[in-house]
């Protein structure tokens, strides 16, 4: 649709749900004489803090700008869902702000990757907390589970595990590429505590680290092979695919497919690293500061294990019931 399009939609959108939120709802008192249903535009105005000329220019699909800021605060006033507070800012042709899963991923999610055995897979929260894993993924990496909550994150372990920088070929290449990821991903983690914990930590304790991020530079997810040494499966190549989870912001789904035959074979003998118990992570240095990611994996019981060196990518996360995968 062109502009002229959208912003008539978003204006037939807004007075839709306007007229049809009761003044009650709203915490407005209703006067007897009361025509219009549902709020009236100034009442709209006046709970969203923007004039009224404005609003009734929105609706009138009058050729305004319009910000991020002002459209949570109409979604808010005009209580909106989640679904209804995408289409509008899809109608806007704005992204929605991106906001943290609560609580972390539901079972759903967690049944999902143990579903996808023998196939390592994992669930990373908006700060790259690793939240939940299964068996083929600790068969590759070591079990996160045996770590302390605030190192289960894949850019520390790819960073601080020496065992990592064996594990992954061409460390260097690829550390260097999730840096860059990370900072694309984290745009609107700044003033989060864990992500400043995480960065800092990492700053102070990884010369690589320091360097790469102090570039600035930015790189998005894409479909991306990975290549490892496994100390006892031997080569490995993966594709990695990543999923969005529509139900849990901020929760991004990595699955690993066999990228040829051999690795494929090994999958079964993966498995039975991880139940063997086989070294894969751990000797981390001491980690900063534990989120709410992290704490989710422990309440949850994730699946079987996770993968801090599958850390193909960052943006975007799976749902059990909604398998979208994500926009570029």
């Amino acid at each position: 649709m062109d502009d002229q399009q959208r912003r008539r939609s978003l204006g037939e959108f807004l007075r839709s749900r306007r007229e049809r939120l009761m003044p009650r709802e709203a915490g407005i008192l209703a006067g007897p004489r009361r025509r219009t249903p549902g709020l009236r535009r100034e009442e709209v105005a006046q709970l969203s803090g923007v004039s009224v000329t404005w609003y009734t220019w929105l609706e009138q699909a009058r050729d305004i700008t319009v910000s991020r800021q002002v459209l949570m605060s109409l979604a808010r006033a005009l209580m909106l869902s989640s679904v209804e507070r995408r289409y509008l800012f899809a109608l806007a042709g704005l992204p929605l702000p991106e906001r943290p899963a609560d609580g972390g991923p539901g079972p759903a999610l967690q049944k999902l990757v143990e579903a996808l055995e023998p196939h390592p897979a994992y669930l990373l929260d908006a700060n790259w907390d690793l939240v939940g894993w299964n068996r083929a993924e600790a068969g590759l990496i070591g079990d996160p589970g045996q770590l302390e909550p605030a190192e289960r994150n894949l850019l520390w372990l790819v960073f601080m595990d020496p065992a990592m920088r064996s594990l992954l070929a061409d460390w260097d290449g690829q550390a260097q590429d999730l840096v860059a990821q990370f900072r694309a991903d984290a745009r609107q983690r700044s003033g989060d505590p864990r992500f400043e914990q995480l960065t800092r930590g990492l700053r102070e304790a990884s010369p690589e680290f320091r360097t790469w991020w102090a570039a600035h530079d930015i790189a998005d997810f894409g479909s991306s092979r990975r290549r490892f040494a496994h100390p006892r499966v031997g080569a490995l190549t993966f594709d990695y695919v990543k999923l969005a989870a529509l139900d849990a912001p901020g929760i991004k789904l990595f699955a690993c497919m066999p990228a040829d035959a051999g690795t494929a074979a090994k999958l079964p003998a993966l498995q039975r690293c991880a139940t063997d118990g086989a070294d894969g992570v751990g000797e981390t240095g001491g980690a900063p500061g534990a989120g709410a990611g992290a704490d989710a994996a422990d309440a949850a019981k994730a699946p079987d294990a996770a993968d801090a060196a599958d850390a193909a990518a960052p943006d975007a996360a799976d749902s059990a019931e909604a398998l979208t995968a994500p926009h570029a």
